[in-house]
């Protein structure tokens, strides 16, 4: 898999497939670099890895996602090594991201180093579970 900055051409690619991004606020992500694209080695896109800051400061991985076909096979670790490393270069040294209690994605987050820092209720919604990793 290649892990690429999204671009300003990727905008139609994520409206049709984010459905958790306001479209408003696409061009700005693309603009500031916080989407990565997936390619397989036909460079074909087959999934995306969106972040934006918790509190204005920490970078909070918002989205990741493959393409059913791309799942199981490590991929998913693979963006997310990748995505870490960018933000250590950039000097953070804590990443955060969230998923819901009723998703396997909590197993693989933990898995990969992240631990539960606290949680959210919201009305009508299964608890979202806050993950923290300290970059080493």
């Amino acid at each position: 898999m290649k892990i690429v900055p999204a671009a300003a051409s990727d905008y139609a690619y994520i409206r049709e497939r984010d459905r958790h991004l306001a479209e408003r606020l696409i061009a700005a992500k693309l603009q500031a670099g916080e989407i990565y694209l997936f390619l397989d080695d036909e460079e074909s896109r087959i999934g995306w890895l969106r972040y934006g800051f918790f509190w204005d400061n920490t970078p909070f991985m918002n989205m990741l996602w493959l393409d059913a076909p791309y799942r199981g096979q490590g991929l998913g670790k693979q963006a997310v090594m990748h995505w870490e490393h960018a933000m250590k270069q950039q000097g953070f040294k804590l990443v955060m991201t969230s998923t819901l209690a009723n998703e396997d994605a909590q197993h693989f987050y933990r898995k990969l180093g992240y631990r539960d820092a606290g949680c959210l209720l919201l009305q009508d919604e299964p608890l979202e579970i806050l993950l923290i990793k300290t970059l080493e």
